[in-house]
């Protein structure tokens, strides 16, 4: 609920500035556009051609999985550098909203050409975009309103999450039910639908993000004259956000297997099929997961529009007509499969528990480290990395009954579902408190370059993804499906116990911050 306002002072929404939640909704469609494509992508390639897909092996498509995320994950280092010394933020979010739109038009043409031109593009854009629209999320906050940047942050990770949540659950549906291309196409829609209502909109910002001039540039090098931290301690909590950084890499490569094994692990081996009161009540609790984030964010937009109706109607309005295809889009969608007997669960819909496990989880997590317990940041990676491993166990020893080089089964899908669940929850330890502590540690002169490490080990680990996926038959062939998952237990573990060993010495390198 709105704060009621007192005359003069500006319009907010939940105590937070209206500019924020019109980079909400721009950085929602972007997510819903990612993740919406990104759902297909491996299930598309590993399609019988008479199905509409390439036929390609699994280890073919999750090897070009992963160089596609990895260059995702590269190329915000060149999009921050190029806003910093030309573009500007806000510009570079513009032009990237456009390129990754022309990117998702480009993947629904049916041929090979357009489908590489396609991922390219999004690559490219998501490079300028990325980094960008999160920096424009920090500059709204001053020495008026720094309070609220926390809650600030923690409302436009709602805002991917959202996005990640409907891109999932509406482009994989209508991909794996209708047409891929139809899900692909799908993805271009909000995508283009929000880089219009950025674009538009972007006038509520007034100097923030603008093209970076001289006089920007001398307040940079003074405020960098200012720091007196000993040349020693900068040196020591470097090599502290580089450690961090390098452990990420344990955590990533194992996580995105979401994309890659265990989507095919989903489509191949899990029992997606309901029916009578199980399908019943899969379908009710489908429909309130859908329906009910829908309505927070139509009321939302509600709020937005009482701030910004007049002086920004036609960004509303596209804003209005994304969401009105939402729903429709929603309510087509859950009508359609009451109208079945039975109820056969796409399998990219378990991609959407990650996104609501989030959603659910993220509080309990925030109070628990402020009221209850609240460990170094090396403790809470180590745990999110061990998490992370009994995810892996929880589908290691689902899989355990699965004959040796078997192509399909019939898997209870709690496997799957706890899985997520535990991953989930590592994530909450990890990312978070990754981002976190590399603002506090590194000094303000460095700290492009400091989110830039963060950015290389990400890329490092998505490629791991992709080359570790592509092991799945050989592996399940040569040994079992269960040793397969069994190598993403130990690894994460392993690491995350060795990180909690060297917390003495990270508290050392640290001084102090925590």
């Amino acid at each position: 609920m709105n704060k009621i306002q007192t005359p003069g002072l500006p319009h907010t929404i939940l105590g937070q500035p209206d500019s924020l939640f019109v980079l909400f909704f721009t950085e929602m469609w972007e997510r819903f556009s990612y993740y919406g494509m990104r759902a297909l992508l491996v299930l598309y390639l590993i399609s019988e051609v008479a199905k509409g897909g390439w036929g390609w092996t699994r280890e073919e498509a999750t090897s070009l999985y992963g160089w596609y995320t990895m260059l995702v994950y590269l190329t915000p280092i060149l999009g921050g550098y190029l806003a910093d010394r030309i573009l500007g933020t806000r510009r570079a979010v513009v032009l990237g909203g456009f390129i990754i739109a022309a990117g998702h038009i480009s993947l629904f043409f049916d041929t090979r050409v357009s489908f590489f031109l396609g991922l390219g593009l999004v690559i490219l854009g998501t490079g300028l975009f990325k980094p960008n629209i999160s920096a424009i999320v920090g500059q709204l906050y001053g020495k008026d309103n720094e309070g609220a940047r926390d809650g600030g942050y923690t409302l436009f990770y709602m805002g991917v999450n959202a996005g990640a949540f409907f891109g999932i659950s509406l482009c994989g549906y209508i991909g794996e039910k209708i047409s891929w291309h139809f899900g692909f196409g799908l993805a271009a829609v909000f995508m283009l639908l929000g880089a219009l209502q950025f674009y538009l909109g972007q006038g509520i910002f007034g100097d923030i993000g603008a093209p970076p001039d001289k006089n920007t540039k001398t307040a940079a090098a003074a405020a960098a004259a200012t720091d007196d931290t000993p040349a020693n301690v900068v040196r020591d909590r470097l090599i502290a956000i580089c450690v961090f950084s390098f452990f990420t890499i344990f955590f990533w490569f194992a996580f995105e297997q979401a994309g890659g094994s265990m989507t095919i692990f989903a489509a191949d081996y899990t029992d997606r099929t309901l029916v009578g009161t199980s399908g019943t009540i899969f379908k009710i609790a489908n429909s309130l997961m859908t329906l009910i984030p829908v309505a927070i964010l139509s009321a939302l937009l509600i709020q937005l529009m009482r701030g910004t109706g007049k002086r920004y109607l036609t960004s509303n309005l596209l804003l209005v007509l994304a969401l009105g295809l939402i729903w429709a889009l929603a309510l087509w969608m859950l009508g359609r499969e009451f109208g079945f007997d039975q109820s056969e669960i796409p399998a990219t819909w378990f991609g959407v528990l990650n996104s609501f496990f989030l959603v659910i989880l993220a509080p309990m997590f925030s109070k628990m480290w402020a009221r209850y317990w609240n460990p170094s940041g090396p403790v809470k990676f180590g745990l999110g990395l061990v998490l992370l491993g009994l995810g892996f166990a929880a589908l290691s020893y689902g899989a355990s009954g699965i004959p040796q080089g078997a192509k399909t089964a019939q898997i209870s899908m709690v496997y799957l579902t706890l899985a997520y669940l535990l991953h989930t929850m590592g994530e909450l330890c990890l990312s978070p408190v990754g981002l976190s502590y590399i603002s506090k540690l590194a000094p303000a002169r460095l700290l492009g370059l400091m989110f830039g490490v963060w950015f290389v080990n990400a890329a490092v680990a998505n490629w791991l993804a992709g080359f570790s996926g592509a092991y799945i038959d050989k592996i399940s062939e040569t040994y079992s499906m269960s040793i397969f998952f069994l190598i993403f237990t130990l690894i994460p573990i392993g690491a995350g116990l060795l990180l909690m060993l060297l917390n003495p010495w990270m508290k050392k390198l640290m001084h102090g911050v925590r």
